[in-house]
This record gives structure tokens, C-alpha cells and sequence, in this order.
């Protein structure tokens, strides 16, 4: 009996060797699924995780690579396993993908995969060595096979994945494939770049520059104002000094959009603006002239056109509709009172004196309409001579800025009038530029 209870707590204490050792955690993983099956990677080469539904295209790069992504402030490239692997790829409702950020000899990567399950813990001499039966990915980019609670799991060696070339570090980056690997040039100096490369650096800053004037302030890139966009891109580059390009906030935002704006932006026209729009005004065929003033804000910009157009045509019997989402200042607009010295001088022939001070006389104020009004929804208004929108496309996404211009189209006389900010531009069969100094303006034919 004595021996019988001797063997039992031996065997005991075998157990609970055993468990302690099967209990110690000495490697951790971050497990994902790829195509219904379970992989780990070492937690020491996880960054973080992500998601994201938009990457910006890099011509000519490998299949798998799915673009480049600005992760708050770093461009990294964006590697698809699924397609790495040549595995089948998961519908995502939403289009978001499940991203692994891996840091790697320094570099960082975003690795797209179906899921991002757990961390899971483990004790390093659980780990199996590879073997082709585990999986479908090619065996020397495994490091090893574990059994974790009932479930297997393939544990990727990512470091061989994305290996550097032994020789010659400081001039190539090499990511492997099943083909023997592609090659990911560090940016080239200016000497080294060809123009094509040039120009495919540029789309791809240009690109991130694009998606965050439109989350910072909803700024649409699009033909309306691609031409400036360039251009100011250009200036950014060289007042950065090349580095750091990229849009870290809004106050970036504020900083790159600055120049965009018309003169006279909020305020009266000043008397040289108001002669270039005149003289972009067309000769009109009849005396009722109809005028649709879009985005006009507290209403400086709507009396100093009214009163451009009294000059332009002083038979015309004027009607501008005003509108505004703006409520409060579209309310004000009708009744504001003014200092005459803050009144440029263009303007003060149409103005009377009052008890508190000057106003437009009351044939301007006739010629008026201010009304709130959302210009995305329709307005009925009678066949149009001019439409002033200076710099409201800009802010509008291109589905808006196309359903706005086709009504443009729509409501406008033949040879009607658009005038637009003065870095924006409108482009097409029908339009015609008659833009002067920095006066955007368009004549639609029909």
C-alpha cells in the first residue's frame, strides 16, 4: 500500500511538472485567419492594428502590393497576403481591411489580412517544426506549427518574408515572394530618377495631399481645380525642403489651401477686382438680366457685383438671387449699415447716408433677393444670364460639383455666364474660358 501511494505522488508530481512547464509563457503571437485557416506572427514584429478602405496606387509594383498608406504622417507600404500567398480573398461589406503593422529591421509594413483574431501566449518548445502538410504557403516562409486549446496555428516568419538584401543594404530593399522576390528602391536622389519615377512620386504625394484636404476640410480634387492643385503642390515641395510634405492636421490644411482663395474674399471688392469682373462681362441680347449668386455669405460680395452690373448695364433690369446656407447671414445681409471709408470708392455713387449710417440705395437693394437655400436641392429659377460661385465647387465632392454643373448647363441662356474662383476652372464640350487677370469666367454655348 505504502508503495502504491509512493507511485502516486510521484506520478503527481510528474503532472504538475509537466503543467508547469506547459504553462510557462515565454512566446506570444498575434493570431489572424487567412482563407479559413489560423496563423500567428510574433508579437515583437506587431506595431499595432488597423484598418483602412483606401490606399494609393503605385504603378508598376508587384500584384500584391496593395498601395501605400499614410499612417498618421508615415507612408508605408501595404502587402496583401492573401494575394502573396495566391490564397482566395473574403467579401468585406464594408471594404474595410483588417491590417497587421509590422516592424521589421526598422522598417514598417502593413500587411492585409481576413481577420485579426487574439494574442495568444505559449511555451516556445510547444512549437512544432514546419511541415508542407500544415499549409497552403510555401514552407521556408513558415517558422513553425502549435497547437493552442484544440486550434493549429501556422506561425509566419515574417522577418524572411520581408528579408534585407544581404548585400547591399544601404542600396536595396528586398521583399520576397514564391516567384524569388521583388525589389522596393529606397526614394532615388534627384540625379537617379528617371521622369517617369519622378512623376509616379509625385501622384503618390499628391495622392495623400488629395485625401487629407478632403478629411481636413472637405476639399475635393477634382478637374475644377487639379491645375492649382499642381501647381501649389510644387510650392509646398520646395517651402518644405522636400521632407515632411504631407498634411499632419488642420492648421496644414489651412496652411496649403491659403493661396487657393479669391481676392476679396468676405469683403467688398476692392475697385481693381471690380474692373476685371466687368470686363469679363458678355454684351447681353435683353435688358432683363438674371443673375444667380451661389455661396454669397454675409452679402459684400452680391452689392459689389449688383453694383459692377448697374455699371455694366445701366438699362438692365437686374434680379440676383442670393443664397446661402448660412441662416444668420443670410438674415443681416438686406439691412447691413456701413462706414463710408470702408466702402471702396467703386461703390459709393449707389450709396445714401442714414441715421446710423450708409447703405445701397434702394434700387440695389431692389435688384436683391438674399435667401437661404441649400444649392444641392433644386431652386426654380427663371433662365439664367450670369452665376457667380467663386470658390464653392472646391467644397463640394465630385458627385455634388457634377450634379451642380449640370444644372448649370440646365439653367443658363445660350452664352449665359459662369464665374468661378480664380483657381478654379470648368472644362468640357460647351464651355468656352473668357478667365482675365484673376477673373475665372466661362461662356456656356448650347
Amino acid at each position: 500500500m505504502a508503495a502504491v501511494v509512493k507511485d502516486l505522488v510521484q506520478v503527481n508530481a510528474e503532472l504538475q511538472e509537466q503543467k508547469e512547464w506547459a504553462d510557462t509563457v515565454d512566446f506570444k503571437m498575434v493570431t489572424f485567419s487567412l482563407a479559413g485557416k489560423d496563423y500567428g506572427v510574433d508579437i515583437m514584429n506587431v506595431k499595432e492594428i488597423a484598418k483602412a478602405d483606401k490606399f494609393t496606387y503605385v504603378p508598376n509594383a508587384a500584384s500584391f502590393v496593395k498601395g501605400v498608406y499614410n499612417l498618421r504622417g508615415d507612408i508605408i507600404p501595404i502587402i496583401d497576403f492573401r494575394t502573396f500567398f495566391h490564397l482566395p480573398q473574403e467579401k468585406k461589406e464594408d471594404g474595410q481591411e483588417n491590417m497587421l503593422i509590422l516592424h521589421i529591421n526598422d522598417q514598417v509594413y502593413g500587411t492585409i489580412v481576413d481577420r485579426i483574431d487574439k494574442v495568444v501566449g505559449l511555451n516556445q518548445e510547444t512549437i512544432q517544426p514546419p511541415h508542407p502538410i500544415f499549409g497552403d504557403i510555401n514552407i521556408k516562409f513558415i517558422s513553425g506549427v502549435v497547437e493552442k486549446q484544440g486550434d493549429l496555428y501556422i506561425i509566419l516568419d515574417v522577418v524572411r518574408i520581408f528579408a534585407q538584401n544581404k548585400e547591399d543594404k544601404s542600396k536595396t530593399q528586398t521583399v520576397a515572394g514564391d516567384a524569388g522576390g521583388f525589389y522596393v528602391p529606397p526614394p532615388p536622389s534627384p540625379e537617379e530618377q528617371s521622369q517617369e519615377q519622378l512623376r509616379a512620386a509625385e501622384d503618390t504625394a499628391v495622392g495623400f495631399i488629395k485625401e487629407g484636404l478632403f478629411a481636413l476640410r472637405r476639399f475635393s480634387v477634382t478637374p475644377v481645380n487639379e491645375a492649382w492643385l499642381r501647381r501649389r503642390f510644387a510650392e509646398w515641395s520646395i517651402g518644405r525642403g522636400g521632407e515632411e510634405m504631407q498634411l499632419k492636421g488642420s492648421s496644414d490644411a489651412d496652411e496649403f489651401l491659403s493661396p487657393f482663395h479669391s481676392p476679396c474674399t468676405g469683403i467688398f471688392w476692392d475697385d481693381d477686382y471690380a474692373a476685371a469682373v466687368k470686363n469679363v462681362l458678355p454684351d447681353l441680347s435683353s435688358n432683363n438680366i438674371h443673375v444667380w449668386n451661389i455661396g454669397c455669405g454675409k452679402g459684400y460680395e452680391t452689392f459689389s457685383f449688383a453694383c459692377i452690373l448697374k455699371r455694366r448695364y445701366p438699362d438692365g433690369h437686374i434680379k440676383i438671387w442670393a443664397n446661402d446656407n448660412d441662416i444668420m447671414a443670410i438674415s443681416e445681409a438686406p439691412n447691413m449699415i456701413f462706414d463710408l471709408d470702408e466702402v471702396p470708392e467703386y461703390y459709393r455713387s449707389f450709396m445714401i447716408k442714414g441715421k446710423n449710417g450708409y447703405s445701397f440705395n434702394q434700387a440695389i437693394k431692389d435688384s436683391i433677393v438674399f435667401e437661404y437655400h441649400d444649392i444641392l436641392n433644386d431652386n426654380p429659377l427663371p433662365d439664367l444670364d450670369i452665376i457667380l460661385v467663386r470658390d464653392v465647387l472646391s467644397f463640394l465632392s465630385e458627385q455634388e460639383q457634377n450634379k451642380l454643373m449640370t444644372g448649370f448647363e440646365e439653367k443658363l441662356k445660350n452664352r449665359g455666364l459662369v464665374i468661378l474662383g480664380q483657381n478654379e476652372e470648368i472644362s468640357g464640350k460647351g464651355w468656352h474660358s473668357v478667365s482675365a487677370g484673376p477673373v475665372s469666367a466661362f461662356l456656356h454655348n448650347a
